[in-house]
C-alpha cells in the first residue's frame, strides 16, 4: 500500500488499482494468492472447452437444418473483469480459436441474415436477468419516476434530429453531446441502484445531471445559441461513445 499511496486517494479511499491480490477461493483469511499464470492457463482451458462444445452442437445440427447453423452469443460485457476477472482474456482465446478453425467463423447477425434471407422470425418473451426474470427491478415504485422524464428527452431528441438533419461543426458537436446525455440518462444501472438501495443519491444525481444537460442543450438549440465553453467542458466530462451519431434517434430509414 505504501508503494502505491502516491497514486491513490487520501485518506485511504478504496480505489481500483488494477492489481488482483487474491483468487476467489474462500473467506478472507482462507483466500489463495492470485496467480496470473494459473489464471491465464484456465482461460485457455475454458476457451478450448467452449469451442469443443460449439463443434459438438454443430454435429447435432448436421442433416437437420437446411442452412448454416448460427450461434448467437451475447455477453453481459460489464461483468468481464467485474465478476469474472479473466473474462476478457477468455474471450480473446475464444476468438483466436475460432479464427484458427475451419468449422467456425465470426459473424454479425446482419451478415448472417444477408447470406440466409429466409430465416424464421421469433419474438422472445419480455424477460430480464433481474429478480423473477421480469422488470420489477427496473420499474417499481422506487424508480418509476424517471421514465416520463427519459421518454420526454427521447421525444425531444427525435425532434432535434428532424429539425437538424444535416449539420457540421459546432452544431454537430452539440447534437452529438445531446444524444450522449440522453443515452447516459437511460443507463439501466441508475434504476437498478435505486431499487437495490446501494448508492441511491449518486444514481439520482446522475439521472438528473444528464437530463439537465440534455434539456440545457435543447433549449440552447431552440434559441440558436450554443455555449461553447460549457459544451467543451461537458464533452470532456461525459465523453462516452466518442463516435456517436445523433441520428440514431431518427427513424430507421433516415439514419
Amino acid at each position: 500500500l505504501e508503494y502505491i499511496r502516491p497514486y491513490i486517494h487520501e485518506p485511504d479511499v478504496r480505489v481500483f488499482t488494477g492489481y488482483k491480490y487474491y483468487a476467489v477461493t474462500g473467506n478472507t483469511e482462507e483466500k489463495k494468492v492470485y496467480d496470473p499464470d494459473e489464471a491465464a492457463a484456465k482461460t485457455v482451458e475454458h476457451a478450448d472447452n467452449f469451442i469443443y462444445n460449439r463443434k459438438k452442437q454443430l454435429k447435432k445440427f448436421e442433416g437437420v437444418l437446411d442452412r448454416t447453423p448460427n450461434f448467437v452469443v451475447p455477453f453481459d460485457a460489464e461483468l468481464f473483469g467485474h465478476w469474472w476477472y479473466e473474462g476478457i482474456a477468455w474471450l480473446e482465446q475464444v476468438i483466436r480459436r475460432v479464427v484458427d478453425t475451419e468449422d467456425l467463423e465470426l459473424s454479425s447477425p446482419s451478415d448472417y441474415l444477408a447470406k440466409n434471407e429466409a430465416v424464421q422470425e421469433g419474438v422472445p418473451s419480455f424477460s430480464s436477468w433481474g429478480n423473477e426474470g421480469f422488470a420489477d427491478v427496473w420499474l417499481d415504485g422506487s424508480n418509476d419516476w424517471i421514465y416520463r422524464h427519459i421518454h420526454k428527452a427521447i421525444e425531444r431528441m427525435s425532434e432535434l434530429v428532424e429539425r437538424y438533419p444535416d449539420v457540421t461543426g459546432l452544431k454537430l458537436r452539440t447534437l452529438n453531446q445531446a444524444a450522449r446525455e440522453v443515452m447516459l440518462a437511460m443507463a439501466s444501472d441508475w434504476p437498478f441502484i435505486i431499487k437495490t438501495g446501494t448508492t441511491v443519491p449518486y444514481a439520482e444525481r446522475r439521472i438528473k445531471e444528464h437530463l439537465y444537460n440534455f434539456n440545457y442543450i435543447y433549449e440552447r438549440l431552440c434559441r440558436n445559441t450554443v455555449d461553447t465553453e460549457w459544451l467543451t467542458s461537458i464533452e470532456k466530462k461525459n465523453n462516452l461513445f466518442p463516435d456517436i451519431d445523433y441520428k440514431i434517434f431518427s427513424g430507421p430509414a433516415k439514419r
